[in-house]
Formats: structure tokens, C-alpha cells, sequence
């Protein structure tokens, strides 16, 4: 591992984003950021199931933890396109496909998870509301990982600034950063996990766990964009708001108003 010389408080650490190699097989840290987050997943669902009686076979788990990686791929291309670039794929087309060279929306993943997930319970004949909750609490173990992903590539870096602790990215040029996704990893990822546990071990409403991390994510990757740097091509969509924070106003009011919705459901049927 080497340092970047650089003015930064605290320097970047040069992390190849290979770790292993076999010949032309190559092995990247950021693939292995997305394993451990689909592993701990699978672990975590397994364990809550099992305390709350779901019946989740094997197969059935493994079943449901592939539909979600479909939907978060597929979803998360397709989102990226539209959300963030779509006047240049419109022009070109075939590069939608062109997965390799980078591009992926957490909005759009999440929705073709939500979308995979209604599929994969009709088809079951499970409960959503169950299968949601157990999958959010999950969600943000690979959220977490993801982040580190971003951090050991250099990606997806923060606003230019002055505090004692920011880095030289090496793709960011000379100014010293932000490291927002050191940031993303704590809320999305720890902070977020910590709180949908605590929630977990109460007794609530079906689908309160699943609302509160659509709330929850919104509210964290809101605040962090104040520190993130906006995308090149799109920058502020207007004075200081991004495409990343209008994209979770609406999961903040949704999230929110089902979480009420839901206790005022619950409260009726239990009194």
C-alpha cells in the first residue's frame, strides 16, 4: 500500500483495486465489497426468519437474494440512465449495455429491487410486507461495503475543502476533499443498520422496518450530498440542490406518511 504525496491532512491511501490475480484473471476489491455485502445479507435474513417463523428454505433464500441482485443491477443501470445522463444515451443508444465502463444509480436499484421483491413474494406466495422488512435490515450491510468500494476506487468523491481530515483523490485533481463515501459508509451503512436493529427488536407494524430504511436512506444520502461532489455533467439541478437529494425528498414523504400510516393501522386493530 502506498501514499499519495499531497497537502491533504490525511493522505489517500493507494490501494491497487486488485487484490488478487491468477494470470488474466483479476480479482477487485470492489467485487469483493459487493460479496461480503450479499453474504451478510444472506446470514442476517436467514437469522431474523428463524426468530420470527418465517418459513425461508434454503433454496428459497438463495432464490430471493438472486432475484434482488437482479433487481439491483438492472434497476441500477437503468436508473443511472435515466435519472443522470439520458440526453447521452439517447445519442448513444448501445452504451446502455456498456456496463464496464461505470454507471450505476442507487434510486434506480432500489426500485428494481422493490420490483424484484413483489415479483419473487407473488410467486412464493409470501408475505411482502414481511419479506421487505427482512430484506431492508439487511440492505444496509451491502450499503456499507459498497461505500468502502467507492473509497478504495477513488470514486465518487467529496466537495473541495479545508478540514483537518480531507484527501487528494487521485481522480479529483489537486484540491483537498471530502472523503464522502468514509461518510455514506457510516450513515448508510452503520448508522442506518444500528437504528433498523433497534427498531427490529420491538413489536411494530408490518413494513415499518422496510419504510424506515426508505426514510432513513433518504435522510442520510441528503445530508452527505451537502458534501459529496455532484455529478460532472449534471452539477447542482438548481441553486444548491443535486439529482441525488431531489431524488430522496420523495423517499423521505413516503417513507415517512407509511410509517404513520402504518402505527395509526396498527393502533386501530389493536385497541
Amino acid at each position: 500500500m502506498n501514499f499519495l504525496p499531497s497537502l491533504a491532512q490525511l493522505p489517500f491511501p493507494n490501494i491497487d483495486p486488485v487484490f488478487f490475480s491468477i494470470g488474466p484473471l483479476a480479482f477487485r476489491w470492489y467485487g469483493l465489497m459487493y460479496l461480503l455485502g450479499l453474504g451478510g445479507a444472506y446470514w442476517l435474513i436467514k437469522t431474523r426468519a428463524a426468530k420470527k417463523q418465517i418459513a425461508l428454505s434454503p433454496q428459497t433464500l438463495s432464490d430471493l437474494i438472486v432475484f434482488a441482485a437482479f433487481g439491483v443491477f438492472i434497476g441500477g443501470r437503468l436508473g443511472y440512465v435515466l435519472f443522470y445522463n439520458l440526453p447521452f444515451y439517447f445519442d448513444n443508444p448501445l452504451k446502455v449495455f456498456a456496463v464496464w465502463e461505470g454507471g450505476m444509480s442507487f434510486h434506480g436499484g432500489l426500485l428494481g429491487v422493490c420490483v424484484a421483491l413483489v415479483m419473487f413474494c407473488k410467486k412464493r406466495g409470501l408475505r411482502m410486507a414481511s419479506i421487505a422488512d427482512l430484506a431492508a435490515g439487511a440492505a444496509p450491510i451491502g450499503l456499507g461495503f459498497g461505500r468502502m468500494g467507492n473509497f478504495i476506487n477513488g470514486e465518487l468523491f467529496g466537495r473541495a475543502t479545508d478540514v483537518e481530515w480531507c484527501m487528494v483523490f487521485p481522480q479529483g485533481g489537486p484540491e483537498c476533499r471530502h472523503p464522502s463515501q468514509l461518510y455514506e459508509a457510516g450513515l448508510e451503512g452503520i448508522a442506518l443498520f444500528l437504528l433498523l436493529m433497534i427498531i427490529n427488536r420491538w413489536t411494530t407494524p408490518p413494513g415499518t422496518i422496510f419504510w424506515t430504511f426508505i426514510s432513513g436512506y433518504g435522510v442520510a444520502r441528503f445530508f452527505v450530498e451537502f458534501f459529496r461532489e455532484p455529478d460532472s455533467h449534471l452539477g447542482f439541478i438548481f441553486q444548491w440542490v443535486t439529482m441525488g437529494q431531489l431524488l430522496c425528498i420523495p423517499m423521505i414523504a413516503l417513507g415517512t406518511f407509511m410509517i404513520i400510516r402504518g402505527y395509526r393501522r396498527f393502533n386501530v386493530s389493536s385497541s
